[in-house]
């Protein structure tokens, strides 16, 4: 497809007349790429043709910021979103930018560092819905309530995977209305996709020939995607064979879905500007290498049970001293970028006040942690003291009490890797447990404990499970059938680490 003056007129007034059909208030998805700001420039190039008696319906634009966006993306998206803002004041169009972002106790950071959740992988893939699903779910479901109904705009295209197209051409079979297809997760909801037949480079022709509505420059964006390819090229007319910047992926730095964010490799290597990211590349790196993985993380599923297969336990959440190391590490970065990186990045946040009081919560609240560690490692990588107002924490045990039954426990049962956290758990039990109400459980809330952590070390654990399992085979109960019959080698938990 050859993008020319005529096919863009006509797609301006299919925009228009679908636009001017109903009451239905409009949503476009952008993520400051070149598809959605391709998506968005056609739109508000349609619009502001219009007279402005017929621009009554809104527009909501809307941008979700995981809150670990690429930064220079994210700042990109900030800046663009506040142009838009002006100029849809400005030229009185119905323009509504909003930027949405994940609730604080679902961030990255919360689960991976607060949670100790495994990074994310093509088998436990937990931070796309969090991050990006729900906070537009949220929003639309809340637009859907007060209109009854709401049609989203999207820069998506078939050309962009095999997948795509498939999902696409499916969806297109569906359509209750011309260009109007469903979304197949939230009903009253119809989405349309201007742009669903262009490619990389039609996407590029129009926006190097079609000059940005709203003051942005969608030259620099080009030169963005450039210095996010490998070869620092940007061609826009190609082969089938020749590499295009339209591949370049932006998205969330600390992503392990892929093996190299190349993206960001290409960033850093090509503009000598961007070199104060290679921490954050070599940080993400370090949390989402799956050698090792397993040693990081306790033999014992998030809820404490155990779990396995072929002869080994599924290995759960990451251990104390590996989240407070990546918490640390996390803070020296951001201090770092604070005091020398570039200007307008001296404010950047990699984690948020908010999300540091949810961590705080969750260890010492729901991984009885009663040292409280967190406020120390803020204040001693950051030199600020760390302001909680909300906190409220039963003071009769704290650091010392904390350090002097360690030392106990380490003393005492040397070999026993679980003591110490049993101990230290059944005492914040205990000690939370001040109330009629709060002791009415107790006894459960106890044995759980005990139940969790009475194992010597993951040997001892795995040989228990296999007991338990063959004791339920030979009584005809449900059993793991994975994991027992699977013949188990001694040297397996000596050498072979996965």
């Amino acid at each position: 497809m050859a993008i020319t003056k005529e096919l863009i007129d006509g797609l301006i007034v299919t925009i228009q007349n679908l636009y001017l059909a109903d009451d239905i208030p409009w949503m476009i998805g952008y993520s400051g790429g070149k598809d959605s700001t391709a998506a968005v420039q056609l739109v508000w190039m349609a619009i502001e043709k219009l007279p402005k008696s017929e621009r009554t319906k809104p527009v909501h634009i809307m941008n979700t910021d995981t809150l670990v966006e690429s930064p220079v993306v994210s700042k990109w998206v900030e800046k663009s979103l506040e142009q838009m803002e002006r100029g849809a004041k400005k030229k009185s169009l119905p323009f509504v930018p909003v930027r949405l972002t994940p609730d604080y106790n679902n961030t990255f950071w919360v689960n991976l560092i607060g949670r100790g959740y495994p990074f994310p992988r093509m088998k436990y893939r937990w931070c796309t819905d969090r991050l990006k699903i729900q906070p537009v779910n949220n929003f639309i479901r809340s637009k859907i309530a007060e209109h009854g109904e709401i049609i989203l705009i999207l820069g998506t295209r078939k050309q962009e995977s095999t997948r795509r197209n498939r999902t696409m051409t499916n969806l297109e079979k569906k359509r209750v209305r011309e260009l109007l297809s469903p979304n197949p997760t939230l009903a009253n909801e119809l989405v349309f996709s201007p742009m669903e037949d262009w490619s990389d480079d039609d996407v590029w022709a129009f926006l190097m020939q079609y000059k940005n509505p709203w003051g942005y420059s969608n030259m620099d964006l080009l030169t963005m995607y450039r210095g996010a390819t490998a070869d620092n090229e940007c061609p826009l007319q190609i082969d089938k064979t020749t590499p295009s910047c339209g591949k370049s992926r932006f998205g969330c730095w600390v992503c392990t879905m892929v093996e190299k964010d190349k993206s960001m490799e290409a960033m850093i290597a090509n503009d000598q500007e961007k070199e104060w990211m290679a921490p954050l590349l070599e940080f993400r790196n370090e949390f989402g290498n799956e050698d090792g993985d397993r040693e990081r993380r306790s033999f014992r599923r998030m809820n404490g049970n155990l779990q396995g297969n072929y002869g080994k336990l599924f290995h759960g959440p990451y251990k104390k001293e590996v989240r407070e190391q990546w918490l640390e590490k996390l803070l020296m970065i951001q201090k770092n970028i604070n005091l020398n990186g570039p200007e307008e990045f001296r404010d950047l946040e990699l984690i948020q006040i908010p999300e540091l009081r949810v961590i705080r919560r969750i260890w010492v609240n729901d991984k009885h942690e009663f040292d409280d560690s967190l406020p120390r490692i803020y204040e001693r990588v950051m030199g600020n003291f760390f302001e909680d107002p909300e906190w409220i924490h039963n003071e009769n045990f704290g650091q010392g009490e904390w350090k002097i039954l360690e030392s106990v426990c380490q003393e005492m049962y040397p070999d026993q890797e679980l003591t110490f956290e049993m101990m230290y758990t059944l005492i914040d039990i205990e000690n939370k447990a001040v109330g009629i109400n709060q002791r009415k459980d107790i006894l459960n809330s106890i044995s759980n404990t005990i139940g969790k952590t009475f194992y010597k070390d993951e040997e001892d654990a795995t040989r228990f499970y296999l007991d338990m399992m063959v004791r339920k085979k030979e009584h005809g109960g449900k059993y793991n059938e994975k994991f027992l019959d699977f013949q188990i080698v001694e040297s397996e938990f000596e050498d072979d680490k996965e």
